[in-house]
């Protein structure tokens, strides 16, 4: 039994010794940890570049991990780039006229409640009825930002690219005219010189067109008119019918005006 009391005894003097040292060895472990963190924070705190490089490597391993496991590009900025609003976050003109358009032209409410957003803050600037810029733009392009004519008129409020390209200098270049706000406002500030070029809206609609020299203009300002007065309605609050679909045809430059200011523009016209 006393040799059996000294095993017991030794083997538990043998575990207190190990588990004390290990206690010191974590003990220290934990010590330095904490000097180490404080020593970082300090660091970094005393060297914003160093916090920026961390942060950005950290992001950049994160995204890596996202990545790979999804298996595509993730790009959590991309919603920038986006042109969308949600319409219910707009005042309550603004988004009846951004539904009826959406409903009319078959188009998503969200990136129409941003142009209608933008032709209101537009109009507002520029002392433009923004019901007249909509219209204009529902006419030209049905809300396609990508459109085109044959000869070279772009985007929403299909300006001629090519002949206004100093106006898209403001907007980083030529490819600007594909960035939906972009090209509305520079829409806006060529139809606005063509009003007062011309002196009356309708006259100013038909400069814009490129059918101030021409015998008629295909229906254009009587289409942008009807549809300015329909988006006054809806905007008032009142049930509006859509009206006739618009079909595109285009205007021709009247020979040898190519450089006119009355033929800088030709741009879909919409007829029933």
């Amino acid at each position: 039994m006393t040799a059996l009391h000294k095993l017991f005894h030794g083997l538990r003097t043998f575990a207190a010794d190990v588990g004390q040292g290990f206690f010191e060895i974590t003990h220290n472990g934990f010590a330095l940890v904490g000097l180490a963190t404080v020593f970082c924070v300090l660091t970094l705190t005393a060297r914003p570049d160093l916090r920026e490089i961390g942060e950005a490597r950290l992001m950049s391993w994160l995204q890596a991990r996202q990545e790979s496991a999804v298996g595509m590009q993730v790009e959590l900025d991309a919603i920038d780039r986006a042109t969308a609003a949600n319409p219910q976050d707009l005042p309550k003109q603004q988004a009846a006229v951004a539904y009826w358009l959406s409903k009319k032209y078959k188009v998503a409410p969200e990136p129409v409640s941003a142009l209608v957003a933008e032709a209101y803050e537009t109009g507002q600037r520029v002392k433009m009825d923004p019901s007249l810029i909509l219209a204009v733009m529902a006419i030209e392009s049905g809300f396609n930002p990508f459109a085109q004519s044959p000869v070279g008129a772009q985007g929403l409020m299909q300006v001629m690219t090519k002949i206004h390209s100093d106006k898209y200098e403001n907007f980083g270049g030529k490819l600007a005219a594909f960035d939906p706000v972009s090209n509305l406002r520079v829409g806006v500030k060529v139809l606005q010189e063509c009003i007062q070029r011309a002196g009356s809206l309708a006259d100013g609609l038909r400069c814009y067109v490129g059918a101030a020299n021409l015998s008629e203009d295909g229906g254009y300002v009587e289409k942008v008119m009807a549809e300015h007065q329909r988006l006054k309605q809806v905007a008032a609050g009142h049930s509006v019918p859509f009206g006739p679909p618009a079909t595109t045809i285009k205007a021709a430059v009247p020979a040898g005006n190519e450089d006119h200011p009355a033929g800088d523009k030709v741009a879909a016209l919409s007829i029933s």
